[in-house]
């Protein structure tokens, strides 16, 4: 039965190992031929012992000499094999009856495992083994990514049956083929047919380059990748032509209005940079297509000002504007810098600004929500409680997203929804305006974010002080406290950034509470506060005015304050434990200081294993903080070092990420699917649907948002 036959026949119960297929996302015949080999094992010869090396994988055969259980140190089964050539000891820490039936004395097996040596001779630890005989394999044997209610034997027999079975033509058309093959030919790889790439991949040959294979620059796996990135373009470039054939309202820039009396009355000039990015949004706005922008920036570059111009053009013309951000803190700051800059602009229009969050007062929500409603409130700011069922705009023209990639696509494609009844002659959604500070590269931009239309703010406002790093070591940590100590009599002020909150055996951390005790005995006379996130939103808010207000010298607190807290007075941040955050993380967190004209410095406390030297990934972390304070070199080493997931957040929930194309080596690849996509969905329309449905079936569906 093939698997969508499976699938489709709910009657009798599925077996452990048909639903752990399912689970793993094996559900069509397709689906499980594009399910590929994690390793290989060369079960096509048999190897002498006396040509055996230390640390060589190898498959023996031979007869059992000797068997017996010992005690010493533990609990073992031990058997000895003799392949005529020399003898060894197979070891069974963990043993069944049918171990010892199957390697009795006298019996004839094969065994394959890592020969060691030792001081009582040649061993395999818990050797895989059979009955010796029957015919070597002629192909490599294949090891599937699996879970534990699914073994390697069934697994293999369902991928086979499934490649047997799937449709593998080719949906490439005879011009795009072509491009490929002279992409290829750049890569010194030939072209292969989708289903010689993978009946190769499948069962490669026991003379293969398993180099080739396992570092994916087989000409097979070029194919796959070629393929998957295809897929992936022509599903982000369908989304964009669909979305641009919605209504949005039309907002244009107009002369005198809310736009120009907010650049005005501003205390500071914009940079060339922020002008730059401010035009291309207003463009965006005063077209009708839903406008569906990223703004990136690094730390501190100015975002929010230019969201709040792009919010000013829309607020002219009688329209209503959200911005979303991911935490109450983050909110409130948006929210005072708003009210600060645009109150004034709006009261005598008889129009102010809206404040919601999960955590207010029932009277206080209520009378937001009438405001909303009736189109007074013209700007609504909040939290995640802007897109919730009660909330209904008038007529919403202008979503704006703070650090879009905390948030996943149903709560972005809930705001979308939410235009309102005064904008029923606008069919439609409104425009939207994502918002990030880690930026993004650009081999990210052109696959995931491929649907979007990418702004850059690639400079800081004037009077901002680099930021000096520094990895310290916490065997160093009283040093740090008494710089902290002379920052404090300076007048300046200090962030001490926790990883966790509570105790946790499992990680040997000092938590939050401990680290607030410590520097508060360690600086008397010092207010120390403490910030995290299961205080209650009051309490918050209590600490963040007294740090805000340079009540408070030293704030310790876990990631809240990653991102949106601005006290221009604070020019140390300490992070404890650094080798346990995310390079981009680490770099939100040191853009917390360096804000006014005080030098500012950054301290990456780091606790190597006991005994131990830090692991590799966590070292090059380190070492990029060290050398660089620009956020588009550091967002290039994290995708170098973690892959593309922690830029994307939750905008791919439910759809995976590439599977076999990697973004930081197959450039050449991504920008070949890019052409090849336009050209498809402009003259092969039905070509292009059959690839995505191949290769991202219903996941397509995620990636419009």
């Amino acid at each position: 039965m093939s698997a969508e036959a499976a699938a489709a026949t709910p009657s009798k119960p599925l077996s452990a190992p048909q639903k752990a297929l399912r689970k793993l996302g094996l559900v069509r015949d397709i689906d499980l031929a594009l399910h590929l080999p994690l390793r290989y094992e060369d079960e096509t010869r048999i190897t002498t012992l006396r040509d055996a090396r230390d640390g060589q994988v190898v498959q023996l055969e031979g007869t059992v000499t000797h068997q017996e259980i010992s005690y010493r140190p533990r609990r073992q089964l031990l058997v000895t094999l003799d392949d005529g050539t020399d003898t060894c000891t197979l070891r069974f820490f963990t043993f069944y009856p049918s171990h010892q039936k199957a390697l009795a004395v006298g019996a004839r097996v094969r065994v394959r495992g890592e020969i060691r040596g030792g001081f009582l001779g040649r061993s395999l630890m818990h050797p895989a083994f059979q009955a010796a005989g029957g015919d070597l394999p002629d192909a490599l044997t294949p090891v599937y990514p699996t879970s534990a209610q699914l073994p390697q034997p069934y697994l293999r027999k369902a991928v086979a049956s499934g490649l047997r079975r799937a449709d593998l033509g080719e949906t490439l058309p005879t011009g795009v083929l072509q491009s490929l093959q002279t992409t290829l030919r750049g890569l010194r790889a030939p072209l292969m047919s989708l289903r010689e790439a993978l009946h190769y991949l499948h069962h490669p040959g026991p003379d293969v380059s398993l180099d080739a294979l396992e570092d994916h620059s087989h000409p097979a796996w070029q194919r796959l990748k070629a393929e998957e990135l295809l897929a992936q373009q022509l599903s982000q470039l369908a989304a964009k032509r669909e979305r641009d054939a919605l209504r949005a309202p039309v907002l244009p820039l107009r002369s005198g209005g809310l736009h120009e009396q907010l650049l005005g009355a501003l205390p500071f000039g914009l940079t060339a940079a922020q002008r730059r990015v401010g035009e291309e949004i207003a463009r965006d706005l005063s077209r009708p297509v839903p406008m569906h922008r990223l703004l990136q920036g690094d730390v501190g570059s100015g975002k929010t000002v230019v969201a709040a111009l792009a919010a000013a053009i829309a607020m002219d013309e009688g329209w209503q504007c959200a911005l979303m951000a991911p935490t109450e803190i983050l909110a409130e700051q948006h929210f005072a810098k708003l009210v600060g800059w645009l109150e004034p602009l709006l009261a005598p229009l008889g129009k102010r600004v809206a404040w919601l969050t999960g955590s207010q007062k029932k009277k206080q929500r209520t009378e937001m929500l009438a405001l909303i409603a009736s189109g007074e409130a013209a700007l609504v700011v909040g939290t995640h409680a802007v897109i919730q069922e009660q909330v209904q705009f008038r007529n919403l023209a202008l979503a704006i997203i703070d650090e879009q990639h905390r948030f996943g696509v149903a709560q972005r494609l809930a705001l979308r929804s939410k235009m309102g009844d005064g904008a029923s002659d606008v069919a439609g959604e409104p425009h939207l305006l994502m918002m990030t500070a880690t930026p993004i590269p650009r081999t990210l931009a052109m696959s995931y974010y491929a649907d979007l239309d990418v702004s850059t703010i690639d400079e800081l406002p004037p009077g901002r002080t680099p930021i000096v790093t520094k990895v310290v070591a916490d065997s160093r940590r009283h040093e740090v406290i008494e710089r902290i100590r002379a920052q404090v009599a300076e007048g300046r002020q200090v962030y001490w950034v926790c990883p966790l909150i509570e105790e946790s055996e499992a990680l040997d951390l000092s938590n939050a509470t401990a680290t607030h005790a410590e520097l508060s005995e360690a600086l008397g006379g010092v207010m120390v506060g403490l910030l995290h996130s299961r205080m209650p939103v009051a309490e918050k808010k209590a600490v963040m005015a007294l740090f805000s207000e340079g009540v408070m010298g030293v704030l310790v607190s876990t990631t809240v304050i990653e991102v949106g807290v601005d006290v221009p007075n604070a020019s140390l941040m300490v992070i404890e434990h650094a080798e346990r955050f995310g390079l981009s993380q680490l770099h939100q967190l040191r853009g917390r200081v360096g804000r006014g004209a005080a030098a500012s410095a950054c301290v990456l406390l780091y606790t190597p294993p006991e005994g131990g030297r830090l692991g590799e990934t966590a070292r090059e972390r380190l070492k990029a903080m060290a050398e660089t304070t620009d956020g588009f070199e550091i967002a290039r080493r994290d995708l170098e070092i973690r892959g593309p997931g922690e830029f994307l957040g939750a905008r791919q929930s439910g759809a995976p990420l590439l599977r076999f194309a990697d973004l930081a080596t197959d450039t050449h690849l991504l920008e070949w699917a890019r052409q090849a996509a336009a050209e498809m969905l402009t003259h092969y329309p039905e070509a292009a649907e059959r690839h995505v449905a191949r290769w991202l079936g219903t996941k397509a569906e995620y990636l419009k948002a």
